[in-house]
């Protein structure tokens, strides 16, 4: 059986998560921006590449106390890589960040087969990074993530090249 029928299957078997959303989602962020900084910057200051994030956060909250951060698109954004993952981004995107982890990101989907799945949580480990949509996770270099996607075309914006196809392990279970 396909790693991806595999996936779609332990999906439908596991129980709804709860909403990674809270009642203190929608209190305010308490830190405005530091200036010269962007959203980009703050990824770096965590030990992320700027390439998590597409080309085109117009600014970001953070509150170091809690690690609540969020980013801001004129718009939705979304994307191909490697031909065979969608990823979508909304105008504004959550979590909770700290060293090396995105917790509770709000915001950004994939779409594995004909579903579309919330990416819950990112997390570096040395050389790769790992996503998570819940009870699967696909790894990737962290080469693939030097350069920031573009809306609409991802890596592949004709002629710009540069960037490579990332290398991938497929979604497999976390279980």
């Amino acid at each position: 059986m396909s790693p991806s029928l595999v996936f779609l299957f332990l999906l439908l078997l596991s129980p709804l998560q709860p909403s990674a959303a809270s009642s203190s989602s929608s209190s305010p962020v308490d830190v405005l921006p530091v200036a010269g900084q962007s959203a980009y910057d703050i990824l770096a200051g965590f030990n992320f590449p700027a390439g998590l994030l597409p080309q085109g956060a117009t600014g970001y909250e953070l509150d170091p106390s809690t690690g609540r951060f969020r980013a801001y698109f004129n718009g939705t954004c979304s994307f191909s890589l490697e031909g065979s993952y969608q990823l979508k981004y909304k105008s504004v995107i959550g979590g909770y960040i700290s060293e090396n982890r995105l917790t509770q990101l709000t915001g950004v989907s994939v779409k594995i087969l004909f579903l579309w799945l919330n990416i819950v949580e990112v997390v570096r480990s040395g050389d790769d990074i790992d996503f998570s949509v819940g009870i699967a996770s696909a790894s990737f270099g962290i080469d693939n993530f030097f350069v920031c996607p573009r809306c609409g075309c991802g890596l592949d914006c004709g002629g710009e090249g540069g960037a490579s196809k990332p290398a991938r392990r497929p979604f497999v279970s976390s279980i």
